[in-house]
C-alpha cells in the first residue's frame, strides 16, 4: 500500500491531490514537491470514503481546526454530531473527534461518515475510555489496538504524543513549571510512564506505529506535550527538548513515506510567537506547523477565541500553517454550537489575515471584492461577501436607516456617499 508521500515521490498525483488543485493556487509541480519533501501533508485515510482531499503546509491556505466530542459531564451525542454538521457548514477545514466517554467507535464512525472534511482522533484518549482500566495498568499493546481501530474507522490524522520522553521529563523536574502538563494526552502518558517505570510507549514502539500510519495512509501529529499551559511557563526548556526531539521523530516518518506535522503551543507571550515558529520550522525540518491559538495572555477566559485570534495571526502570517480554534468557553466548560462558531469565525478570520500577510495567490482578492462593495455602497454584495453573513444581515436589519444608500452610523454624514459624489460625480 502506498502513501500520499510515496505516490508523491514517483511523481503520481492521486484523487485527494487533484482535489486540493482544484482548491488551492498551487502547480501540481509544487504541490508534489511539498509533499515528497514532507513541507506539505494531504491527510487522506483510505477507509475515509466521505473525505475531500485537502492539503496543510507550504503555499497552501492556512487550515483551521475545530475540536470536538463526548464527555461523561456532557454525554449529547446528538448535540455533537449536530456541531459536526455546523462546523462543516461554517467552512471548518478538519474536525477532531476528542471523545472521551461512552460508545466512542460508534460516534466516531458516524463523525467519518458525515464529514467531507479531514478527521483527527488522539487515540490514547480512547484507549482510556475503551478499556475502562487505571492508566497505569493500560498495556502496550492496548494503545496500538486502539491506533489500528482509530486507523480502520477512516480517522485521517492522530495526534501522538511520542515526544513526551523520560529525558523530556527531567528537564520538567529540573524546570519546574507554573501549571506543570496541560495537554491531557501528555499528561495521560506521563502517569503510564511514572506508573510503570518505563519509556513512553510511543516512543519506545515508534516503529510500530510508522507501520500502522504507512498501512492506512495516516498523518502523524506529533503532539506537543511538553506544551506551555501559561505565559510564565512558554519556551522554556522541556518544551524545546520536546520539540528537538519531534524533529528527530519527523525524519523518521518521512523515511518511511509517512506523513508528519508537529503541534506547537499553547500559551506564548505575543513577542515570544515569532521565534517558535521560526523554531520549529528549523528543528523540524519545515514540516506542517499545527498550532493551538497560541493565547496571548492568560486572563481572559471568556474571550479566549479572541486572545486566540490575536496569537494564530501572528503565528500563521510567520510560519504556522493550522490552526486548531479557541472557543470563549475554553479554560470554563465544553463549548456548546454558539460559542465553536465564536471560535471558528475567530479562526478564520486570523489564517485570513495571515494569508494575505504572507502573500498567498489570490488570498487579498475577497478583500478587494469586499471593497468595492463598500465603495458601491452595496450593502447586499457586503452581506454575501462577508465571513458571517448571518450576522451582518442581522446588524444591518437591526437599525435601519433613513437614507438606505447609507447605515445609521453616519446617515447624511457618509463619508463614502459624499466622496463619490465629489472624487466620481456620482
Amino acid at each position: 500500500m502506498t502513501t500520499q508521500m510515496l505516490a508523491a515521490k514517483r511523481g503520481e498525483l492521486t484523487p485527494a491531490m487533484r482535489d486540493v488543485l482544484a482548491s488551492e493556487r498551487i502547480s501540481e509541480a509544487e504541490l508534489l514537491s511539498g509533499l515528497a519533501s514532507g513541507t506539505i501533508v494531504v491527510p487522506a485515510n483510505r477507509n475515509h470514503k466521505t473525505r475531500k482531499g485537502s492539503g496543510v503546509g507550504r503555499g497552501l491556505r492556512t487550515k483551521i481546526n475545530v475540536n470536538l466530542g463526548v464527555s461523561e459531564d456532557c454525554c449529547h451525542v446528538e448535540g455533537e454530531l449536530n456541531k459536526v454538521r455546523r462546523a462543516i457548514a461554517l467552512q471548518a477545514d478538519a474536525i477532531m473527534d476528542l471523545s472521551t466517554f461512552g460508545d466512542t467507535r460508534a460516534f466516531r464512525r458516524q463523525v467519518v461518515e458525515i464529514s467531507p472534511v479531514m478527521i483527527g482522533t488522539v487515540p490514547v484518549y480512547d484507549a482510556v475510555a475503551r478499556y475502562g482500566k487505571e492508566v497505569g495498568k493500560i498495556t502496550v499493546d492496548d494503545f496500538f489496538e486502539t491506533v489500528r481501530i482509530h486507523a480502520e474507522d477512516g480517522v485521517d490524522f492522530m495526534t501522538i504524543h511520542a515526544g513526551l520522553t523520560q529525558t523530556a521529563v527531567e528537564r520538567l523536574k529540573h524546570s519546574p513549571r507554573l501549571t506543570h502538563v496541560v495537554s491531557r494526552g501528555g499528561s495521560l502518558l506521563l502517569d503510564w510512564m511514572d506508573a510503570n517505570n518505563q519509556e513512553n510507549p510511543f516512543f519506545a514502539h515508534f516503529d510500530r506505529l510508522l507501520d500502522l500510519c504507512r498501512e492506512y495512509d495516516i498523518t502523524l501529529s506529533l503532539g506537543d506535550g511538553l506544551r506551555p499551559g501559561c505565559l510564565h511557563d512558554a519556551t522554556d526548556a522541556a518544551q524545546i527538548q520536546e520539540l528537538i526531539l519531534l524533529g528527530e521523530l519527523t525524519k523518521r516518518c518521512w523515511e518511511a513515506g509517512v506523513q508528519v506535522m508537529i503541534e506547537g503551543p499553547g500559551h506564548v507571550p505575543l513577542n515570544e510567537i515569532v521565534a517558535n515558529m521560526q523554531l520549529e520550522k528549523k528543528l523540524c525540518h519545515g514540516a506542517p506547523f499545527y498550532v493551538l491559538g497560541p493565547l496571548v495572555t492568560d486572563v481572559a477566559p471568556g474571550y479566549d477565541h479572541i486572545t486566540s485570534a490575536i496569537g494564530g495571526a501572528i503565528a500563521a502570517a510567520s510560519g504556522a500553517d493550522f490552526l486548531c480554534y479557541v472557543t470563549p468557553a475554553e479554560h470554563l466548560r465544553l463549548p456548546d454550537e454558539d460559542d465553536m462558531k465564536d471560535g471558528i469565525v475567530a479562526s478564520r478570520i486570523a489564517a485570513h489575515a495571515a494569508d494575505i500577510a504572507k502573500g498567498l495567490p489570490g488570498a487579498l482578492d475577497w478583500d478587494n471584492a469586499m471593497g468595492k462593495a463598500r465603495r458601491d455602497l452595496d450593502w447586499q454584495r457586503q452581506i454575501e461577501l462577508a465571513i458571517d453573513p448571518e450576522k451582518a444581515k442581522t446588524y444591518r436589519e437591526s437599525s435601519k436607516p433613513i437614507d438606505a444608500e447609507t447605515c445609521t452610523m453616519c446617515g447624511d454624514l457618509c463619508a463614502v456617499k459624499r466622496s463619490r459624489r465629489i472624487l466620481e460625480g456620482k
